[in-house]
């Protein structure tokens, strides 16, 4: 992996006595005892911000140095794997912190976090002038927080939950991934991750949903729709497929 100089937490062995206060103070659970000291899983899952240092008796700090770039992506798959319950507590650092993460970004191409950076960039091709496309929204409302789970058109259907900004950055949304879909909307960055939960979970529980998808942005914040559906799919018992997709900023579908 790609190093850069950034922040990163810097454990002094010598005062460290595998208390264990940092572990669970750590949102992105990169901290572990390891023969009695606090070790770091990987370099780029710190990212520098010190979420660990008001619990610990005075073994850690921040320093700057050539290390791995921070790794948003790799972050929530060992939380999903390790840690789950650790997964709104992350979320909510993002939410917190979003500002404060220029350098420690994983996107090679990204200066500050996207969700909160201004961008600019001009299309090299016009689209042929009078094309029109229907619309394939077939319900309403499709905001999470508004949608009643019992909504006739949930029954028997493949359901995407979407982050609020794809639309706007997938111009082909509406053919690619609306047609013949009901759909739920939202931002985990904006709004309440534990609600979008149990109203996932309500849908799933009181409608014969055949498929789940969440297609959201490339931003880190978003990857919260994931564990949100990750989360209503085992609260509800449901074992249904369910697949992701990747939405870049300048509306490309991103791998991974």
């Amino acid at each position: 992996m790609e190093k850069i100089r950034r922040k990163i937490i810097k454990i002094d062995e010598e005062k460290c006595d595998g208390c264990g206060l940092c572990i669970p103070s750590c949102p992105e659970g990169a901290l572990q005892i390891v023969d009695g000291k606090a070790k770091l899983v990987k370099e780029s899952f710190c990212d520098g911000l010190g979420a660990c240092l008001g619990e610990c008796r005075g073994a850690l700090a921040i320093e700057e140095k050539e290390i791995e770039k921070y790794d948003e992506e790799g972050v929530i798959a060992h939380i999903r794997e390790k840690s789950p319950e650790l997964m709104e507590q992350h979320l909510r650092h993002l939410k917190e912190h979003a500002h404060e993460l220029p350098e420690y970004h994983s996107h090679p191409k990204m200066t500050s976090c996207p969700s909160a950076q201004i961008l600019h960039w001009e299309r090299q091709e016009e689209a042929q002038s009078g094309a029109r496309l229907n619309s394939e929204l077939r319900q309403w409302p499709i905001q999470l927080q508004l949608v009643p789970p019992h909504a006739p058109y949930f029954q028997n259907a493949d359901l995407i939950l979407v982050a609020g900004c794809v639309p706007f950055a997938y111009a082909n949304f509406h053919h690619d991934f609306l047609k013949g879909k009901a759909i739920v909307i939202g931002c985990p960055k904006l709004d309440d991750v534990g609600a979008y939960v149990s109203k996932v979970a309500q849908v799933l529980e009181s409608s014969n949903v055949k498929s789940m998808k969440v297609v959201h942005m490339e931003v880190p914040c978003c990857y919260g729709l994931v564990y949100i559906v990750q989360e209503a799919l085992s609260k509800s018992g449901k074992d249904i497929p369910f697949e992701t997709t990747k939405i870049g900023i300048k509306g490309e579908i991103k791998d991974g």
